[in-house]
């Protein structure tokens, strides 16, 4: 019943920036969370940033310092600002819905999910 469309991958040199977009249809107020998940060839799926309904942002370790999450309730857009890049953050970018989770960090609390956006970084 929710549908997810990613936007915004592309090639781009290490230190540089790109904005993912999540279009989400329809935008789910009471959502438990709203996350970006990313998988590489070889490695498994790992979660990048989540916020949940109140709001509070949570990045994995990796990522901290330099991607950003936020929402925007009146474009039903979900995006995920990404500074400072670096080859180890090449991959396939997902954006997923959750409702009734109970850590928005978890991948299998989420049902709904995009189809991806590459991002591929080059040193």
């Amino acid at each position: 019943q929710v549908h997810l469309f990613e936007s915004g991958g592309g090639p781009v040199q290490a230190g540089g920036s790109l904005r993912l977009s999540c279009d989400v249809i329809p935008w789910i107020e009471r959502a438990d969370c709203l996350g970006w998940f990313r998988q590489d060839a070889g490695k498994q799926r790992e979660a990048v940033a989540a916020i949940n309904r109140d709001e509070d942002e949570r990045y994995s370790d990796s990522v901290t310092g330099r991607f950003t999450i936020s929402q925007d309730k009146v474009k039903n857009t979900l995006y995920l600002q990404m500074d400072r890049l670096q080859p180890e953050d090449t991959g396939m970018y997902y954006c997923a819905a959750a409702e009734g989770c109970f850590d928005c960090m978890a991948d299998w609390c989420y049902g709904s999910w995009g189809q991806g956006t590459q991002v591929t970084v080059s040193s």
